[in-house]
């Protein structure tokens, strides 16, 4: 869990629009396992601690379903502190009735599945870094089945999904985007991040300290697309995690020399890629 805490840049909270919240609520409540922290009419701020949210469902006015062929949301990703406790999430999603995909990625293993308006969600659980391939800077990913009845053999006597456990956090985020080249001059030269695995020419993962991934891209969708209306289904928003003001102030600066916009409101630096994706930079 190093990697997600500073002086680690990472990626702390994913803010979401849905059409019906209180279905929505309902879905991550019941399915997924969070608990409520604060909420309004429009809004919900979800946790697993009881003290912190990493993730957002918001109801945008005159909302519209999830748009196809637009930049945005490919999936936000919750890792596990256990692989007992993906264990234990794919044992009360086969008593629910959840479909589900089931991935191993050589760093990770990982469960795929969507909320009631198409929202991506991967649950996963990481592999000791130490068993992690690094050839020339880069960390070796594929895609290959989960042995699930491999996976199930560590679940604890006793011990079933009570909901998500306290030491969750948002593992990373994974976005729609139009092109790749100046994607990854703004996250890598103005955000700060490094590339660490290229995807046939497809997708592109970044992260900071020699993660897997904090941040991943791809054009599936589509070289060229537009970003989606602004009250559609999909992201709202991401927040990045510096360590310090200054590590922040030196992204802002970057990001300000390439030509990007960078606005502030409450101590909330918003920026958005070549793509339109909305970031948020805090500390």
């Amino acid at each position: 869990m190093g990697f997600h805490m500073k002086p680690t840049t990472f990626v702390g909270h994913v803010k979401i629009k849905v059409q019906n919240l209180e279905r929505s609520i309902t879905f991550y409540e019941e399915v997924i396992g969070f608990k409520i922290l604060e909420r309004t009419s429009s809004s919900a701020r979800l946790t697993t601690d009881g003290k912190t949210s990493i993730l957002s469902l918001e109801q945008p006015e005159h909302v519209v379903p999830k748009q196809g062929r637009t930049s945005g949301l490919y999936h936000f990703a919750i890792l596990l502190p256990e692989r007992s406790d993906l264990a234990n999430i794919v044992v009360h999603f086969r008593e629910k009735g959840i479909r589900f995909a089931a991935s191993d990625h050589l760093v990770s293993e990982a469960l795929y599945l969507y909320d009631p308006d198409g929202n991506g969600i991967e649950i996963y659980t990481d592999r000791d870094p130490s068993k992690w391939n690094w050839i020339d800077h880069e960390v070796e990913m594929t895609t290959i089945p989960l042995d699930i009845e491999n996976l199930l053999m560590c679940q604890v006597a006793g011990q079933s999904w009570s909901g998500m456990p306290e030491g969750t956090v948002m593992g990373h985020i994974h976005l729609h985007v139009s092109e790749l080249a100046k994607t990854e001059e703004f996250y890598v030269k103005g955000l700060g991040f490094d590339v660490v695995n290229r995807f046939a020419g497809q997708a592109l993962f970044m992260s900071d300290e020699k993660y897997h991934h904090h941040v991943a891209v791809n054009i599936w969708n589509g070289v060229g697309v537009p970003k989606p209306q602004e009250n559609s289904v999909g992201l709202k928003a991401f927040t990045l995690i510096y360590a310090n003001e200054e590590v922040r102030q030196e992204a802002i600066d970057a990001l300000r020399r390439m030509g990007a916009m960078v606005t502030e409101e409450k101590n909330i630096f918003i920026t958005h890629d070549p793509s339109g994706n909305t970031i948020e930079l805090a500390v």
